[in-house]
């Protein structure tokens, strides 16, 4: 089985910036690159990091943050900020705008921390038709999402609203090429659980400035599981989906109309290629995956994808489908799809891959030179990287990593020599920081303090962008 020739200077792209890539990055954290393709550099890292005096973020210096939400604030649409902000994705809008879409992880039986009030007073406010589960109207589902309008010169909040209604456990997603950001339900709740309607599915919310919802629609082939994030490859329209379990999968979609997700699609599952039969790349028992090694990609075809009974990965896995360890955040970038697993690697301090689609990625042609995994990251230091979540790609080129592990949480970068630093520190408490994504024009770095729930804004000396 022939396997292509690595071009190590690619480069990556957020769907709003094209980055130059750290591909020559050393897949492990304790060497160095034997090549630099890299541009206006900070240096090793960005420097010690600064404490707070306000108690909330500690960055390098010369960097700085502005508050843009907190929890239980009254929205532009007459609602409350939600709880427990998570993933997020940032578009450009009208005069250079930002518009970020929000994700909620909130399920029904938290009122205090949703968007209607402690007793759901304020849940009349939404037309019926915008909800997807209203819980029988006592009782609706909490999560969804939230945009902001975000006036990206002056670093000033416009105004924000309710854009999903009536989901539950929205944790992360992903941005479309076409402008709307995928939120994905981590659960699978039905009638038989407490719900009015069956979760586990995605749902697309378009980026707008205007105050609405989506259309509550979900995405019923994109399959039934904990989802956690999606990215989007867009040669070949294939959207790649991570899932949060010890045992979860790695997912494919094919769309059907790769710009309109609804049309439906095929869903299959990574499989290890024959040749590695066996091989588990969580590493827990043994270093089975590499660092560096690619791992020749196999894709089996999933049925009954809305199974109510939260086994499609364990399907999957009786077809030959490869474990993974908690995959978390994901993000595109032009040489390859990017996502986390959580508590992956012999230390189960987490590891990030990097998968490179075929140049016929999902087509009857694929075999002749298929995909191929890599194991880009695996720190087993709790020091350097504790149990990565929500990841994305910084403007210049690097990996930004939100961290979900114990004690103290930071966001992590992984430079160009491979090593792994601290960017900043929640000092407020330690809950973990989700989220990150950049503004379009590289300007702001917006993450959260899930707990209380807190919307930041950093600004400062970024490295220069790429051309």
């Amino acid at each position: 089985m022939r396997q292509r020739h690595l071009n190590r200077r690619r480069f990556l792209r957020d769907g709003a910036a094209t980055t130059l890539a750290f591909a020559t990055l050393l897949r492990t954290t304790r060497g160095r690159a034997s090549e630099m393709s890299y541009v206006g550099a900070p240096g090793p890292h960005f420097g010690p990091l600064v404490p707070d005096p306000k108690g909330i973020l500690d960055l390098p210096k010369g960097f700085s943050y502005r508050v843009v939400s907190r929890t239980g604030e009254e929205m532009s649409d007459g609602l409350l900020v939600p709880g427990a902000p998570d993933g997020m994705g940032a578009f450009a809008g009208p005069d250079g705008k930002t518009l970020v879409v929000r994700n909620h992880e909130l399920g029904n039986d938290t009122p205090d921390l949703g968007p209607y009030g402690a007793t759901n007073e304020r849940f009349a406010r939404v037309p019926a038709a915008d909800v997807y589960d209203a819980g029988g109207g006592t009782r609706p589902a909490l999560g969804g999402t939230t945009t902001f309008v975000w006036d990206t010169q002056a670093g000033r909040l416009e105004r924000q609203f309710q854009s999903l209604a009536g989901t539950i456990r929205n944790c992360a997603g992903g941005p479309t090429p076409w402008g709307s950001w995928i939120s994905c339900e981590e659960a699978t709740k039905d009638p038989a659980t407490g719900t009015s309607q069956p979760h586990g599915f995605n749902f697309e919310v378009p980026a707008t400035p205007d105050v609405k919802h989506a259309a509550p629609q979900p995405l019923k082939a994109m399959g039934r599981f904990n989802h956690e994030a999606v990215a989007i490859h867009p040669p070949s329209g294939c959207v790649y989906q991570t899932e949060d379990r010890e045992d979860g999968l790695l997912y494919r979609f094919v769309p059907n109309d790769r710009t309109r997700l609804a049309a439906g699609g095929k869903l299959q599952a990574y499989k290890v290629c024959a040749c590695k039969f066996g091989l588990d790349v969580r590493n827990w028992k043994s270093r089975d995956a590499s660092p560096g090694e690619l791992i020749a990609a196999e894709w089996v075809d999933l049925t009954d994808v809305e199974s109510p009974k939260d086994d499609l990965r364990v399907r999957g896995a009786a077809q030959g489908a490869a474990p993974f360890a908690r995959g978390e955040g994901m993000w595109r970038g032009d040489d390859g799809i990017y996502f986390a697993c959580t508590n992956g690697g012999p230390a189960r301090k987490g590891q990030i891959f990097r998968y490179l689609p075929s140049p016929y990625e999902g087509t009857s042609r694929e075999s002749e030179e298929p995909g191929n995994l890599e194991l880009f990251v695996e720190p087993d230091d709790a020091a350097k990287l504790d149990m990565g979540d929500n990841l994305t790609i910084a403007p210049w080129g690097e990996l930004i990593v939100c961290e979900d592990g114990s004690g103290e949480q930071f966001l992590r970068h992984v430079d160009a020599n491979g090593d792994v630093w601290p960017f900043a520190r929640n000092a407020l408490n330690e809950s973990e920081l989700a989220g990150a994504v950049f503004s379009p024009d590289g300007s702001t770095l917006f993450v959260n303090i899930m707990k209380p729930g807190i919307t930041l804004a950093v600004t400062g000396p970024w490295p220069a962008r790429n051309a």
